[in-house]
């Protein structure tokens, strides 16, 4: 065949669907997990302070370190097998071990963790879980274990995969800090089949813990979007009060307008990412496929009854943020056409100023047009008369006959200049 030249990035997108294939469990076995995320600014978190910190627990165990821009690493340290993953967020460890000890979820496990590679994270817990696997017994030995190891009220049980497996957990943290789940595997459950349940039981947790920071922001948001909304709601009544100055209303609405725009740009990363994770945590609640146990809630039945009532919260206070942003777009829209209206008010009353002033000083122009008539006419009659005295003398007329005779007629030619001027003018 010819060589075809392929996209620089085609061999790198095609091995990324491959690139976190789930671990072999083979019961009975545990998983301790552990999340952490930067409390401020994760997604822009410095990304190489990640892989130092997972290489810095490489080098504890000897282990080979990952390449340099990898966003997750399998592999073994020492007796027990890691996993890390990179999220956009957060990241990930999660320790496999072989073998159950006699005390149920034993917090030493988590041990594997050093304390002062711990206090080094960069970042803090989003959360941790202890994961106890092993065969199903019968049902009654199940139901006593789930009683013991977990709060009843809370407990969230069920069959999954078709019968493959049982899974059970309260969703509260234990004295030592740590979620608790339980996976009772059926006979004939393969080893991969246990590493995806193991793996959708973490999602799950780490997901809806992520979702939940939503709820935390919006808890935070309260007093702010409720004095924003008493803001918004009297400078409304202001529009329609008679002695309220528009131009001050709508300044400060427009100020309340741009700190709702602004607390919408802040939490418009958070709210998205709830969206996202909640659609997340539904999900892979449903590819587990549940089946009810013994009458008991279900993982899905907990998320509606505990889960989804948060993240409609965070949904409606999303909606009101931008409901509130519209009305005071709208209002502003609204003042503003207001105080175009009454500055065009002012505008034509300017005008109409304008137009009788123009008028006065036509008609003052006209006033002071005659009597420049009768003045120029004066001078000129007095010259006229000077000039003609002899003329006048010699044809036996006397100075005022000579004078009222050309009165009439210096005051015509002087208007008929006057007006000839004054419409070229114009």
């Amino acid at each position: 065949m010819p060589a075809i030249t392929d996209h620089p990035l085609r061999y790198m997108l095609a091995n990324e669907l491959h690139a976190r294939p789930f671990p072999s469990l083979a019961a009975p076995c545990f998983a301790a997990y552990l999340a952490l995320k930067p409390a401020q600014d994760a997604a822009r978190r410095d990304r190489g302070a990640d892989r130092a910190h997972l290489i810095a627990l490489l080098d504890r165990f000897g282990a080979q370190h990952p390449q340099p821009d990898a966003t997750h690493w399998f592999g073994e340290i020492g007796r027990y097998r890691l996993k890390w993953e990179q999220h956009t967020e957060f990241t990930t460890y999660t320790v496999f071990g072989d073998g159950v000890g006699e005390r149920p979820f034993d917090p030493d496990i988590f041990a594997v963790f050093p304390d002062d590679w711990l206090e080094r994270a960069n970042g803090v817990r989003v959360t941790s879980a202890l994961i106890r696997v092993e065969r199903r017994p019968d049902d009654a030995t199940v139901a006593a274990a789930l009683s013991d190891w977990f709060v009843p009220e809370s407990l969230a049980v069920s069959t999954v995969l078709d019968d493959s497996a049982l899974v059970a957990s309260d969703f509260r943290i234990d004295p030592a800090g740590h979620m608790r789940m339980a996976v009772f595997l059926s006979d004939g459950t393969g080893e991969r089949r246990t590493g995806r349940i193991v793996q959708r039981l973490c999602e799950i947790e780490t997901y809806k813990a992520m979702s939940m920071l939503g709820l935390a922001r919006v808890r935070d948001l309260g007093p702010k979007m409720a004095a924003l909304d008493v803001d918004l709601g009297r400078l409304m009544d202001d529009m329609v009060a008679a002695e309220a100055q528009p131009e001050e209303t709508l300044r400060a609405l427009l100020k309340v307008w741009a700190e709702l725009e602004t607390v919408l740009a802040q939490s418009s990363f958070r709210f998205g990412a709830t969206e996202a994770y909640e659609a997340l945590v539904d999900q892979r609640i449903g590819v587990l496929r549940e089946c009810r146990f013994e009458g008991r809630q279900t993982f899905g039945e907990f998320m509606t009854r505990r889960y989804e009532p948060s993240m409609r919260t965070v949904v409606s206070t999303r909606q009101r943020l931008r409901e509130m942003s519209d009305r005071a777009l709208r209002a502003g829209d609204l003042l503003r056409t207001r105080v175009d209206v009454a500055r065009s008010a002012q505008n034509q009353e300017l005008l109409a100023s304008m137009d009788r002033r123009a008028d006065l000083q036509l008609r003052l122009q006209r006033t002071v047009e005659g009597l420049s008539v009768v003045a120029i006419s004066y001078y000129a009659v007095s010259l006229a008369t000077y000039a003609l005295a002899p003329a006048m003398g010699m044809a036996g007329v006397s100075k005022p006959v000579g004078t009222a005779i050309l009165t009439p007629i210096v005051v015509g030619l002087v208007w008929y200049l006057v007006r000839r001027i004054r419409n070229r003018i114009e």
